[in-house]
């Protein structure tokens, strides 16, 4: 309606005041800039999402920390300086942090804070992933004891479902029918097992204890998004699993690579083929405008379908 002034202080402005002390004040100034570039936008600048400023900065913070003991501006870090910070890193911390990197630097070129772009020729590769292993009982032990008893129905949904994280946060109240124990994710019904039942009912008991008078369409909601009606944006059980082997995008993955393939050759039960039947190749192939008919009614030069 547009009659309360919400004068509260952001809570990133707290968040990005922490991550900015202890650098020196050129550098902790010109950071500054960057980083409310990045969430904010520009004239040439499109805003960039919460959670990719938030690891851009994280990244930054030990290198930061670093020159600030040594330079007062960011036009005084070389590419020397560059090479010796991402030469101990490996993999995805070693991509995430020349990408910040990268980021910060060609920010600092473009507006004339840096003369060059010490980050320039530095390749920054590709991430290398290793195979994943299937997951031992114990690491999922381990996963479900360090999660409070109604948040677990997502574990339940991505071990015995292969859910996304996505798909389970946009879950609705409309889309679980307990009476015929049938579940629709993502569009599709699907039948709830015994583990799936019991963990929806523990959550819906949960949810209609702790927030009776919500409106919140979604099925999994907190104590911000109770007050709404979106969906949740970070939701608990993923601080609440972080360095546990067994996270749902690995227990989704691990479900996934249990299911039986549709697209494994069968065995041909005739005595005169061989044990897999293939199509032969044949030795003339049939042009593909013979395979091409005009629709009924309609002359050829009309078009195609």
């Amino acid at each position: 309606m547009g009659v309360l002034a919400d004068d509260r202080r952001p809570s990133c402005e707290d968040w990005l005041e922490k991550r900015l002390d202890g650098l020196a004040a050129g550098i902790r100034r010109e950071t500054e800039r960057w980083n409310r570039t990045l969430r904010d936008g520009g004239p040439r600048t499109r805003p960039r999402d919460q959670s990719t400023v938030w690891a851009y900065l994280n990244a930054l913070r030990s290198a930061l920390l670093d020159w600030s003991t040594r330079y007062d501006q960011l036009r005084e870090v070389t590419r020397d300086d560059v090479l010796a910070q991402v030469k101990t890193l490996h993999g995805h911390e070693r991509h995430q942090t020349l990408t910040a990197l990268r980021s910060l630097f060609g920010w600092a070129k473009k507006n004339g804070i840096a003369f060059r772009n010490p980050t320039a020729r530095i390749k920054v590769g590709t991430v290398e992933y290793s195979i994943l292993q299937p997951l031992l009982p114990q690491q999922v032990n381990r996963s479900v004891e360090a999660v409070r008893s109604p948040a677990r129905l997502a574990l339940a949904l991505a071990a015995s479902h292969a859910t996304r994280a996505g798909a389970i946060r946009a879950l609705q109240l409309d889309n679980v029918d307990l009476g015929n124990r049938r579940l629709t994710i993502a569009g599709r019904t699907r039948p709830t097992d015994d583990l799936t039942h019991q963990m929806l009912l523990a959550w819906l008991d949960y949810r209609r204890r702790r927030w009776p008078n919500t409106v919140n369409p979604h099925l999994l909601i907190n104590q911000m998004t109770a007050l709404e009606t979106g969906p949740v944006i970070g939701w608990r059980i993923t601080h609440e699993l972080h360095g546990q082997d067994a996270t749902l995008e690995r227990l989704r993955v691990d479900r996934h690579s249990k299911k039986p393939s549709s697209t494994a050759p069968t065995r041909s039960t005739s005595p005169r083929s061989s044990a897999r039947t293939r199509r032969p190749r044949s030795a003339t192939r049939t042009p593909l405008a013979s395979f091409w008919k005009p629709p009924p009614n309609r002359t050829p030069h009309e078009g195609r379908p």
